[in-house]
């Protein structure tokens, strides 16, 4: 009874019951287990007898098909049926596993009575009936655009008792207190849990529960891209900040998405809440839904894949933190690296999260004790990636290889070695690998944060013209298929046979250019996209070029993530290969000529590299 009674008190309307009355409210709750798919309460039925609190797990609100909504933890559903007595408005239908606690009405219609639980009541009720169709797509809209409200502003010595009250009066789910040159910024959420389940008397100032300096955005950054810094900084509020520095609003998640782009925000909470891998397992389990959801909802192919991304991000660091629980306090700092695709946030569904890994140690230090501990702990991580159904990398570019778990010091031996000998066996894929690397979590120490990618940044190096030299022919090693069966070069036998190769015909030729571009313009880590762009600003790609291959790249991207996707939706594991007949003739004059663009930018860039030109 009091794990529910903590709970529930940490929510509203509950927070503003006293103990007295949130114990009997506690103690006459049931508890509601669904599992995914199943519908809690059906459309039009009723009225209900209960009102419902989500536990743990999501529930869909449904209106004739249509997921109009979807709730997480600590929200309330089916009290408008209870109150009017009519009947449901929608479906609540569990979207995984989903645990709810379940209270009778004649318990809890007291509590929805009172004046002070009428105003939440009434706005959850009016907001959830008239779902408006937005006039714009918010993901593809300047988060400016967004805002719904003036900013709330109040000092730092101002009692939370008073911010509470004006957030109430003015219906805002976040207030800002200005700062030189930034600003904290205090939530309803913060409200809940620093103030109330923390037992912290209301009246200590605002800044005693801020969290400052909040990340804010311009007001020119796209709402899908705003979207993506919730995800990763796992935040629900972000401050609007104009050209000029002044506060225009804050934005939160329910502005910019609907209920589709929701569901990887309680991903990346359940995750963070997993302690063990079976849990993280329960929790991932949704992720390959939400990416079916997202596509559904038209979200493009590079929001999608970075969505993906930034959940196995956060998926890799909470079994990282979990090997470390186990295995103990590290004995030298490390961090952990994002490798391939995932490091570049480009993961789809059948992507390998390839990984590496460097600790901190002298020059000449004993590093085997530090290398006992790290293959303990990577082995772990593997161990828990394949139970909650994802591969480490088949081809072993993964911290559980030797090769790519060292110490900072072995690490920039080997970049030396590579740079001063580029032809040495696999010196070349294992600098391709390298270059697309990205932190995701370290035990301390930050030398070894940006450590791999940083390696090859210094293009001013005289070596690193013959290391730019063997990338730019490493670039040729995968051509798009340029001759034609059927307007394209298929496998000719075995189990693929008619099939044309996505990844290694289409998307790694570009891959492998944007890598050798963005490196030339002083890019190291980065996006395909975000390589090619830079490589564009730099001059180290004609503009031409690199408007080609990033068109070329986001059609055949979308091609591979509208076939995967379906594949998942077919229950299938995801791959790579398509058969050009089952594509619309628009489709394969489009990816043709794709193939062809890349192939023409290849074949100038073997040309300069026969003449010399820029690498002498």
């Amino acid at each position: 009874m009091e794990d529910i009674a903590g709970f529930l008190g940490s929510h509203p309307p509950f927070d503003v019951v006293d103990a007295g009355e949130l114990a009997r409210i506690a103690a006459m709750t049931e508890i509601e287990v669904s599992p995914r798919g199943k519908a809690i309460f059906p459309q039009g039925a009723g009225p209900v007898e209960y009102v419902w609190v989500v536990r743990s797990g999501s529930v869909e609100v449904i209106n004739d098909g249509r997921v109009l909504d979807l709730l997480g933890p600590g929200e309330l559903f089916g009290h408008a049926s209870m109150i009017s007595g009519l009947p449901t408005g929608f479906e609540a239908r569990a979207a995984e596993d989903t645990v709810c606690y379940r209270i009778p009405a004649d318990v809890i219609r007291p509590l929805l009575a009172r004046p002070d639980v009428l105003r939440f009541v009434t706005r959850s009720i009016v907001a959830r009936a008239v779902p408006a169709e937005p006039v714009s797509d918010p993901v593809q809209s300047p988060v400016a655009t967004l805002i719904r409200t003036p900013p709330l502003l109040c000092r730092g010595t101002e009692p939370i008792r008073e911010a509470a009250r004006r957030m109430t009066d003015q219906g805002a789910s976040a207030a800002l207190v200005p700062l030189p040159g930034s600003f904290g910024i205090v939530t309803d959420r913060d409200l809940r849990r620093r103030v109330i389940a923390a037992g912290l008397s209301p009246d200590e100032p605002v800044s005693a529960i801020m969290t400052a300096p909040a990340y804010t955005v311009t007001s020119d950054r796209l709402g899908g891209d705003v979207l993506l810094d919730m995800l990763e900084r796992n935040v629900h509020h972000i401050p609007v900040l104009s050209p000029a520095g002044q506060v225009l609003g804050v934005v939160d998640d329910g502005d910019l998405v609907a209920a589709e782009g929701r569901k990887p925000l309680l991903l990346r909470r359940a995750i963070a809440l997993a302690d063990s891998p079976d849990e993280l397992a329960a929790a991932v389990a949704g992720l390959d839904p939400a990416i079916i959801a997202l596509h559904d909802a038209r979200v493009t192919a590079e929001q999608l894949t970075a969505v993906r991304s930034v959940v196995l991000d956060a998926l890799t660091r909470r079994l990282v933190e979990l090997a470390v629980r186990d295995a103990g306090p590290p004995p030298v700092p490390f961090t952990w690296f994002a490798l391939g695709s995932l490091a570049r946030r480009e993961a789809v569904p059948s992507s390998d999260v390839d990984s590496a890994l460097a600790w901190d140690s002298a020059e000449e230090g004993d590093d085997s004790e530090a290398a006992g501990y790290v293959g303990r702990v990577t082995r772990a991580v593997d161990e828990g990636l394949r139970t909650c159904g994802m591969s480490p990398d088949a081809h072993g570019a993964s911290a559980s290889n030797p090769i790519f778990a060292r110490s900072l010091a072995s690490w920039h031996r080997a970049a030396q070695s590579y740079t001063e000998d580029p032809t040495q066996e696999k010196a070349l894929i294992l600098v391709s690998v390298l270059t697309d690397s990205r932190p995701v979590w370290s035990s301390g120490g930050a030398s070894v944060g940006p450590a791999l990618g940083g390696l090859w940044e210094a293009r001013s190096d005289p070596d690193q013209a013959g290391l730019l030299r063997m990338l730019a022919r490493f670039a040729l090693s995968f051509r798009p298929p340029t001759g034609f069966l059927r307007d394209f070069v298929v496998e000719h036998s075995g189990e693929r046979r008619g099939q044309l190769d996505l990844k290694h015909g289409g998307l790694i030729p570009i891959v492998d250019l944007a890598r050798w571009a963005g490196m030339a313009a002083g890019l190291a880590s980065a996006s395909t996209l975000e390589r090619l762009r830079a490589a564009e600003a730099a001059g180290t790609m004609e503009s031409a070029e690199a408007q080609t291959l990033m068109e070329a790249f986001g059609l055949i991207s979308s091609l591979r993530l509208d076939h995967q996707v379906e594949q998942l939706r077919r229950g299938e594991a995801p791959d790579d290969f398509i058969a050009p007949r089952t594509l619309n003739p628009l489709a394969r004059s489009y990816l043709r000529e794709a193939f062809r663009a890349v192939a023409s930018v290849q074949a100038n860039l073997s040309a300069e590299l026969s003449l010399g030109v820029r690498w002498g």
